[in-house]
């Protein structure tokens, strides 16, 4: 086959990259009880659960076996799809797999790996803080992306690498995205995803705050859970303790 091939004749490439998903973490392995706060969750707001890709994460419990077929099957009766599982044992990745789900290592787990694989690639402990000295320089470098004027409903303005500043007002049925922080000058109505590599060090930051849902690194509140307070105001957002931090900005 010649190198120079057509590109009418390419069916497909593989790009990497990282696409915000919304993580749920599992503290329970009964499919009735997660079948009882999902109901209550879908009465609340009924518009996340459209169609939601998921990601099962398993890291807090202590199950070698998951009833993983009936939990799935609760999350599509409440018009969540699970994608893939996150931790667990052998069998957990077993049964992903044979139901055709992806699966993840722990995020301890992963990082650790990474850790091992630049000691071994440099040969010291020092290296790798140099390497990861280096990562955060070029983090710092990556360019902010300026989006002027409305970003109005079914309307998506992303930046993949830095923080987007968006100069104007973020319309309900609109969403804006970063790998770092967002700022939004004027109103935020719409679907706020910050450090959506995972980066829980960014921030999202908007002159009147009435966001129908913000996250950041993955960890999501929607409006019904927002403080009526803060509603209207100006606000910012951070991830800490575990949990989303909104407060008055200023």
């Amino acid at each position: 086959m010649s190198l120079n091939a057509n590109s009418a004749d390419i069916a497909f490439t593989f790009k990497g990259g990282m696409l915000p998903m919304t993580v749920m973490e599992l503290s329970s392995a009964d499919p009735e009880h997660i079948r009882s706060q999902l109901a209550g969750k879908l009465s609340q707001s009924p518009a996340f659960f459209q169609h939601t890709p998921v990601v099962l994460s398993v890291e807090k419990l202590d199950e070698p076996h998951l009833a993983l077929e009936r939990i799935c099957a609760v999350c599509r009766d409440h018009k969540l799809l699970p994608v893939a599982v996150r931790g667990g044992a052998e069998p957990v990745r077993q049964s992903a797999w044979a139901l055709g789900l992806g699966w993840f290592a722990p995020v301890e787990e992963g990082r650790s790996k990474l850790l091992e694989s630049v000691s071994a690639t440099a040969g010291s402990d020092d290296a790798i803080e140099e390497v990861e000295s280096t990562d955060q320089e070029e983090v710092v470098a990556v360019a902010t992306r300026l989006f002027r004027g409305t970003v109005r409903s079914g309307q998506q303005v992303s930046a993949s690498e830095g923080d987007l500043v968006v100069i104007g007002a973020v319309n309900a049925g609109a969403e804006v995205l970063a790998a770092g922080s967002i700022h939004v000058y004027g109103a935020l109505r719409g679907r706020a995803l910050a450090g959506i590599h995972g980066n829980t060090q960014a921030g999202i930051y908007c002159r009147e705050l009435e966001a129908e849902l913000l996250s950041v690194a993955g960890n999501y509140k929607r409006l019904e859970d927002i403080d009526s307070q803060l509603l209207g105001r100006a606000t910012e957002v951070h991830f800490a303790k575990e949990q989303l931090e909104i407060k008055p900005l200023g």
